[in-house]
């Protein structure tokens, strides 16, 4: 690999112990996948959060690089943590997971890292230009950068994420070279897909298939009919969704998360309408074709046995933004939820709730909005639910084996109904 007079003295140890391990990292990375050399990054966003993830092995992993003195170079944000920062005792976590948290949290705000505990970076003002190389860690959000935003990032893991961050940059290999990014597989729909459940059913279905492939969709429908002429994204102005697409953002967002769980997908491309699908020879001549007719395949997948009782309702996976929060007040009509209710959602979202008053109206019908955390990383099962309904197809997914919860998958008007009563009424 080609380095630099300043990457070779950071790797050297010039610049101090904790920047001479991020380049060990980086290096050696780089040196595994191939890479001709390191390509500087605008922005990172840090997986590996969760103490329930971490454990104190990973919580003293982290101590020790930010007493080394190791600092970001770049802004960074941070993936979802195990709990509310604010509002755990609240909420019901225990104390001694809060405390060590808490420290995960501490040790990565030496480092000069934006504490901001979320997996919609996006929405919180970290939005990368098309065609700015980031290392992003969080496979929703990866795919969105890539797919919606048009940056170049992988799909980075915790420490790499992390090394990039403090380097302020990364192995130039995979999805940074435009000869990755071409489509290997064609999906064509051809039924509706209107919701943001329906589009997470259908990403559950395409990421089985794709596995690591990059997919190019083309809709024969969109949700106001037949598909028109289409402008691409080129300045989403995030986090306003575009009032003109016809596939709005939160179900892009809905989509690239389940095909990232189900499969690996980290770039995706949707005809007329995504930044590069419009691009000579994004497809490649050898992509398989496959036919989609129907969505009850995804449906299917994405429910698990346990019974229509139904104690949790958790919509916000990918993060909710403050539309989807809205929705959920909207449909709730003045109703009180019998089973619990959380909306999850970043931090500063949340503030934004508040001042708008959906906080308080959520909150007046027995619902919560929970910010920071996620409930695949978060201890859930010590609070005491077992069977959730959610419209988050990559929620769904990882439920059953990441939080030991059964699942019923659904629209968001059924999973709200099912917070009113208590129970799952969708045959």
């Amino acid at each position: 690999m080609k380095l630099t007079d300043e990457e070779q003295a950071m790797l050297a140890g010039d610049f101090g112990p904790g920047v001479q391990k991020a380049m060990e990292i980086l290096t050696a990375l780089g040196r595994i996948y191939g890479a001709d050399d390191l390509v500087p990054v605008t922005s990172v966003q840090v997986a590996g959060v969760s103490y329930k993830n971490l454990g104190d092995a990973g919580l003293e992993f982290l101590a020790e690089w930010a007493a080394q003195g190791a600092r970001v170079r770049v802004p960074t944000t941070l993936n979802p943590a195990g709990l509310d920062l604010d509002r755990w005792q609240e909420l019901g976590f225990d104390a001694d997971f809060a405390q060590k948290q808490a420290r995960v949290i501490q040790a990565f705000a030496a480092m000069g890292i934006r504490t901001t505990c979320t997996c919609t970076p996006y929405l919180v003002g970290n939005v990368p230009a098309r065609v700015d190389h980031v290392a992003w860690a969080e496979s929703s959000a990866v795919s969105f950068a890539n797919s919606v935003l048009g940056a170049r990032t992988n799909r980075e893991g915790g420490p790499s994420a992390l090394a990039a961050a403090i380097a302020g940059r990364t192995p130039r290999y995979g999805l940074h070279l435009p000869e990755n990014r071409r489509a290997q597989l064609v999906v064509d729909v051809r039924c509706p897909v209107q919701s943001s459940a329906d589009f997470g059913a259908l990403g559950a279905m395409v990421g089985r298939v794709a596995r690591n492939r990059v997919p190019y969709f083309e809709f024969r429908v969109w949700s106001s009919g037949l598909c028109p002429p289409q402008s691409p994204i080129t300045n989403p102005q995030l986090p306003i969704p575009d009032p003109q697409s016809p596939i709005p953002i939160d179900q892009l967002k809905a989509l690239g998360a389940a095909m990232a769980a189900s499969g690996a997908v980290a770039l995706y491309h949707v005809a007329g309408l995504t930044p590069e699908a419009g691009e000579p020879g994004i497809v490649a001549p050898d992509a398989e074709r496959v036919v989609v007719e129907s969505l009850d395949e995804g449906y299917a997948a994405l429910s698990s046995d346990g019974g229509d009782e139904i104690d949790l309702v958790w919509i916000g996976c990918p993060h909710a933004s403050l539309a989807e929060l809205a929705q959920v007040i909207e449909l709730l009509a003045g109703r009180r939820v019998r089973a619990a209710l959380w909306v999850t959602m970043a931090r500063e979202v949340r503030a934004e709730a508040e001042k708008a008053g959906l906080v308080a109206a959520l909150e007046s019908l027995g619902g919560q909005v929970v910010a920071d955390t996620c409930l695949v990383v978060a201890p859930v099962r010590e609070l005491g639910f077992r069977r959730m309904a959610t419209p988050s197809g990559k929620g769904a997914y990882y439920a059953p084996s990441h939080s030991g919860l059964a699942v019923r998958y659904g629209p968001l008007e059924a999973c709200v109904e099912a917070a009113v009563t208590g129970h799952w009424d969708v045959a």
